[in-house]
């Protein structure tokens, strides 16, 4: 999670038992569910919780008077309360609102799906907002692909094919910024090579092509590199899938080629580029080199491919009953998916982090 926050979904048995203090505070926000009722016991717990440090919230409650009643003594432990909009709006909720930021409660309006939600959710006051409308493509019919981003498929694509070192160096080169950036990428601490590398003819003769291609298409992601070394969070989401869709790839077929990994990887690193370009991911994939296999995990979820892309999609949307199934069918061990995540999520953070990796 790097320097964020994860919002974590808890029941009253969670939050009076005591596992949750052994839980590193500072890296969550614990959401109690709506169903969970504001008993004597539960409200003295979170008192306690609050006052050694804990965030606490309300997780995804249509506001009412009814529910403001509810949560009303427990106002004061809460950080943020998580607001439905995906039915009648009640009478009164702008206030309601108001009333709670008045209380240093910050509003978050869940499950926004379109932009209409988003304009109301922003008119009516509320301060954060998360839903399908940010996590899934926007796709604009007709939209132009951005320059900078076509020229880093026209590299990819003269990396895939049979082309000189040499003519690739010189296509490199007169992408300036494209260099820069790569650059940057190579010499952060994610690679650990021992000494900086100033040219592109030094990467690929390091390197070689196709581990050169899988990072050039991670790039598409970022239009630039900041000086402090941050990512964008769907270039961290991106990273993440491809972690998870190589590791998991190695777990069922621990001894799987790199051509076999390479492919799972692109699979990954190309499930969001449809958002990047604003164009449907049938059409970007006509104009790449990538493989059969490929193109129908991304498009009909089909193959071995297919299948390890369906679960991550699982995964991230903490479908247990999906990756139950998965563990079952491939007769994985207890635990062994959820090393996999864990593995995954660290060296996400340690690409978010340089320095963490450096430690």
């Amino acid at each position: 999670m790097g320097n964020h926050r994860a919002f974590v979904k808890i029941d009253e048995k969670f939050l009076l038992g005591d596992i949750i203090l052994s839980i590193p505070k500072e890296f969550f926000i614990f959401a109690l569910l709506e169903s969970e009722v504001l008993s004597a016991r539960v409200v003295e717990r979170m008192g306690q919780l609050y006052k050694a440090g804990y965030m606490l919230a309300i997780n995804d409650i249509f506001l009412t008077k009814e529910t403001m009643g509810k949560y009303q003594t427990i106002f004061a432990y809460i950080s943020h309360i998580k607001i439905r909009l995906d039915k009648n709006i009640s009478v009164g909720i702008e206030e309601m609102i108001k009333t709670l930021k008045a209380k240093d409660v910050k509003v978050v309006a869940a499950k926004i799906e379109t932009s209409k939600e988003y304009v109301i959710a922003r008119t009516l006051g509320c301060q954060y907002f998360q839903g399908y409308f940010f996590a899934e493509p926007k796709i604009v019919e007709n939209a132009k692909y951005e320059p900078g981003r076509v020229n880093i498929l026209k590299l990819y694509n003269l990396l895939m094919d049979d082309v000189s070192i040499d003519e690739i160096t010189k296509e490199f080169e007169n992408n300036y910024e494209i260099t820069l950036q790569l650059l940057q990428f190579i010499n952060s601490g994610a690679f650990h090579f021992r000494k900086k590398i100033s040219s592109i003819h030094h990467i690929l003769t390091l390197m070689g092509r196709v581990p050169l291609g899988k990072w050039l298409m991670l790039m598409i992601y970022s239009k630039s590199v900041s000086k402090d070394g941050t990512r964008s969070p769907l270039m961290l989401l991106v990273k993440n899938r491809t972690e998870l869709m190589e590791n998991i790839f190695k777990t069922i077929y621990p001894n799987a080629g790199s051509n076999m990994l390479g492919e799972a990887y692109f699979v990954g690193v190309l499930s969001l580029i449809d958002t990047i370009f604003g164009e449907k991911l049938e059409r970007i994939l006509e104009d790449m080199h990538i493989s059969q296999e490929v193109k129908e995990a991304l498009l009909e979820d089909k193959g071995t491919l297919g299948e390890i892309y369906a679960l991550v999609r699982a995964i991230e949307a903490f479908d247990t009953q999906a990756i139950a199934n998965y563990e079952e069918r491939h007769g994985l061990e207890a635990n062994m998916l959820k090393d996999v995540v864990l593995e995954s999520m660290k060296r996400v953070t340690e690409f978010e982090n340089p320095s963490i990796a450096a430690e």
